[in-house]
């Protein structure tokens, strides 16, 4: 990597950010189309997030991402919301244009464009998600936004939470006509019943990750069928039970390495107008990971 006078900077915010393969996916996709950017990790953990934000956008950042604990407090610093970003009150993306940050959230669009990328066309049908925390929202609010015609939601039955969930689903339904409704995690026929007429079952739990990949979201093998899409956005370990299960009822079984993948790409799309080398990134980084 070459770096010059008119290197264009994007990057991470957050804490902790060590761990992110972001940096080599962004650095990997300029250097392959010639790009004259750089992508860093810069850890907040003990800076005053303020100060930092307004420092980056002094600085003329081309765009970040933000991760956790910071997807929600950078709204108040956005002048401009993408409707996915509205939707859910969080952002992992920003970019900076003319001194105006617009926030986006790609977390959803990662996923629909990997389902897409799958070869599966969920628009108009069903889906049942497991969860309503981070990573859950954007898909939901992105999936609606895209076509699909309901959604059912599980989540655990926590005062206050579970009514926050509610609201949220409300807004979402008002706003894009996708009908969205939710459950208590608890309701095991109601969950039954919610799976038997999706296309597709998200799981946006962390139920199956690491270090206790034989938990399981679902009761049991007898909630699956064949032509049910079973999609964990878990990434490590690679296979959890949830997607054994899966590929012996001899389901579309997929984990989270392809949703991290394309809300990278979309990121990127934001910031230079370019569509990432997705297969040169996979290939290289994502499959080795």
């Amino acid at each position: 990597m070459n770096i010059s006078g008119k290197t264009a900077l994007t990057g991470l915010i957050g804490s902790p950010v060590s761990h992110s393969i972001s940096p080599k996916m962004h650095n990997l996709a300029f250097q392959a189309l010639g790009l004259d950017c750089v992508y860093l990790a810069f850890d907040l953990g003990n800076s005053d997030f303020g100060k930092a934000v307004e420092g980056l956008k002094e600085i003329g950042i081309l765009g970040f991402n933000i991760t956790m604990p910071y997807k929600n407090r950078i709204v108040e610093f956005t002048d401009e919301l993408t409707p996915a970003a509205r939707l859910t009150g969080a952002c992992n993306t920003v970019t900076v244009r003319d001194g105006r940050m617009i926030g986006h959230t790609t977390d959803g669009v990662g996923f629909m464009d990997s389902v897409r990328d799958y070869g599966h066309d969920i628009t108009g049908r069903k889906m049942t998600i497991l969860g309503a925390g981070g990573a859950a929202l954007p898909i939901i609010a992105q999936a609606a936004l895209d076509g699909v015609a309901q959604i059912d939601i599980f989540r655990r039955k926590r005062p206050g939470a579970f009514e926050k969930t509610v609201a949220f689903a409300g807004n979402v339904q008002e706003s894009t006509g996708c009908t969205v409704a939710v459950f208590d995690f608890s309701d095991a026929e109601q969950m039954r019943k919610s799976i038997a007429g999706s296309a597709i079952l998200v799981n946006a739990t962390n139920i199956g990750m690491a270090p206790d990949p034989d938990a399981c979201p679902i009761p049991d093998d007898s909630y699956l069928r064949p032509d049910l899409i079973v999609y964990d956005i878990i990434y490590n370990p690679r296979r959890t039970r949830l997607l054994d299960m899966a590929i012996k009822a001899g389901c579309p079984a997929h984990n989270g390495e392809s949703m991290i993948l394309f809300q990278g790409a979309a990121s990127f799309k934001c910031w230079t107008g370019m569509d990432m080398p997705v297969d040169l990134i996979r290939n290289q980084i994502i499959t080795s990971w």
